[in-house]
């Protein structure tokens, strides 16, 4: 069995809600992360077997695999593939964690691993189904807030 181990680590600053980076979308976050961490690191991104990105909240922006956006936003070529984890509050870490095991059991050699969120930027969504009225007032969900 191989080792693993983390080469280097990049983080974006630390936001808050409605903060000074609400008004950046989470797949150009991401991509400032992966961007760098692949420059830092002096590899050429065609040489990256994955990326795992954790996201909990997946919705509106960051809901249609955030991490395959953020790679290809980020410069890898399209033959890199990305994936999206969701453990909720460990999504980062399961993406570590995804990223040991491939390296591990011998499916990688050089694997990019991370998180991203905006709370900021979740959407407001309106339920479906039978309890949607077919005319009158509908009920919005703030997404940042979780399930209601």
């Amino acid at each position: 069995m191989q080792n693993a181990v983390i080469v280097d680590a990049v983080r974006t600053p630390i936001g808050r809600f409605l903060g000074g980076l609400s008004p950046v979308r989470p797949d150009d976050l991401a991509a400032l992360s992966i961007a760098e961490v692949i420059r830092r690191a002096g590899v050429d991104g065609a040489e990256i077997d994955e990326v795992f990105f954790g996201c909990a909240n997946q919705a509106g922006e960051d809901n249609r695999n955030v991490a395959r956006m953020a790679a290809l936003i980020a410069g890898l070529p399209h033959s890199v593939p990305a994936v999206t984890l969701n453990r909720l509050c460990a999504s980062s870490l399961e993406a570590v964690n995804q990223a040991n095991r491939m390296i591990l059991v011998g499916d990688g050699e050089l694997v990019v691993a991370g998180g991203v969120e905006s709370m900021s930027r979740s959407p407001y969504s309106m339920p479906r189904g039978p309890q949607m009225p077919k005319a009158g007032n509908f009920t919005a969900w703030d997404t940042s807030l979780g399930w209601p």
